[in-house]
């Protein structure tokens, strides 16, 4: 079973209302403070907000990290963050007196029922294909049948007025943002084109450094048989609850593995961090590289010589390295139907995509052993990079926190003296 759905989300969030209530009565007496700043992340201490925690460290800002066990707790340790548990008695305190609130998936990331009144940041975490939000109808599906309209509609209500707490929410471009504004009801001025602080990592050094670097990398956290063997990234993106695409047969495992050993590549296979995964092929080239191994991949692209994927927003990473990527969508009319894309698949992949690991394997094939059909795939990428993305000079984050300091000048300027401490 998956860990989480919007369903099973939703329901937890119904039964939770009478938490949100007290939350909010507290945080409406508790002043916040004048620059005390929390940060929290779904996937542990990565992505955006551990790009922006180094910019606002540098700045001198006063913040903690909110962990949500044992081992986010140790990793803020390992690199001197200072961090608390965000469903204790202090992390609740904390969420309910931070002038600003960073996160990168939802409120969740730190004490959901004390984020009220701050000068919330919502970093998310990619630039959607797939429909998210408001703009998708899985988002406040009831989890009930018996009054499912009624309950779909109120889920709705309160989505809308929740994300409109979001002072800022970075766009990576002028398309990105129409996208975020409408997913979050969001006014322009609360998502500004910046540039995404998670993939400033992308844009730093030169590409030999970057490839340098995160080849180190990845050699810690997987077997490559040498230091000229290809890296392929197999990542499928989230079903809401639903297991990934089926895997291989027995006889396209064969043809497969014998690709792989043929180009010495190896395939590294990475679940989402909330899906279900795929079982264990027992091949030493074909790894696991799940968010057990490294909780933001994004960092590892540079290393990496394919992406195969569908619906994920790793695509529009991988465009700025840029990556050749190959398209696999077993379900794509389905997946279209009950989630919906920002215009076509086909705008993205093109109408070649590969539909079953026949199709993948032969892709797969042509990438690896002939430079034509590589170059007109990185062609493809570089050309979806200037589509989505509007900055390539490695300064996302810093612009992203000039935002926030701006955002919170022009508060000081409306709030009366006393309005805070």
């Amino acid at each position: 079973m998956a860990s989480f759905s919007f369903g099973a989300g939703n329901a937890a969030a119904l039964l939770r209302v009478p938490l949100y209530l007290t939350g909010r009565l507290i945080t409406l007496v508790v002043p916040r403070s004048r620059d005390e700043w929390v940060f929290g992340c779904a996937i542990g201490v990565a992505d955006g907000a551990l790009a922006l925690w180094e910019q606002a460290a540098q700045a001198g800002e006063n913040a903690v990290w909110l962990t949500g066990g044992h081992q986010d707790a140790a990793e803020a340790a390992a690199r001197g963050i200072p961090s608390l548990p965000k469903h204790s008695v202090r992390g609740f305190w904390r969420t309910a007196r931070a002038r600003v609130i960073v996160v990168t998936h939802g409120f969740g990331d730190v004490n959901r029922y004390a984020t009220s009144g701050a000068f919330l940041v919502q970093l998310w975490h990619g630039i959607p294909l797939k429909r998210i939000g408001l703009d998708s109808p899985v988002t406040t599906r009831s989890p009930f049948r018996a009054g499912a309209r009624a309950i779909s509609a109120l889920l709705r209500t309160s989505y809308r007025a929740t994300q409109r707490r979001i002072r800022l929410i970075p766009a990576a471009s002028h398309l990105v943002r129409g996208r975020l504004e409408s997913a979050f009801a969001l006014s322009d001025e609360r998502v500004p084109v910046t540039g995404e602080p998670r993939v400033d990592v992308l844009s730093q050094g030169t590409p030999q450094q970057r490839r340098m670097t995160a080849r180190a990398r990845l050699g810690q956290l997987a077997s490559l048989p040498g230091d000229a063997s290809r890296a392929i990234l197999y990542a499928p993106t989230w079903r809401d609850g639903e297991p990934d695409p089926h895997g291989p047969d027995a006889a396209q495992w064969a043809r497969l593995t014998a690709l792989l050993d043929a180009h010495d590549a190896v395939l590294l296979r990475r679940a989402h961090h909330l899906g279900t995964g795929s079982p264990a092929v027992g091949h030493p080239r074909v790894q696991p590289l799940g968010s057990d191994v490294v909780a933001d991949v994004t960092p590892l692209l540079p290393a990496m010589d394919v992406l195969i994927t569908d619906y994920s927003s790793l695509v529009f990473d991988a465009a700025l390295v840029p990556l050749p990527t190959v398209f696999f969508a077993p379900d794509v009319a389905e997946y279209a139907a009950r989630r919906g894309f920002y215009g076509t698949y086909a705008d993205i992949a093109g109408t070649d995509f590969a539909e079953g690991w026949d199709a993948v394997i032969a892709d797969l094939e042509r990438v690896l052993a002939d430079p034509a059909e590589r170059d007109r795939r990185l062609d493809a990428a570089a050309r979806l990079n200037t589509r989505v993305h509007a900055y390539e000079d490695g300064g996302n984050t810093a612009r992203v926190y000039r935002a926030i300091r701006a955002g919170l000048a022009r508060d000081r300027r409306r709030t009366p003296a006393g309005g805070e401490e």
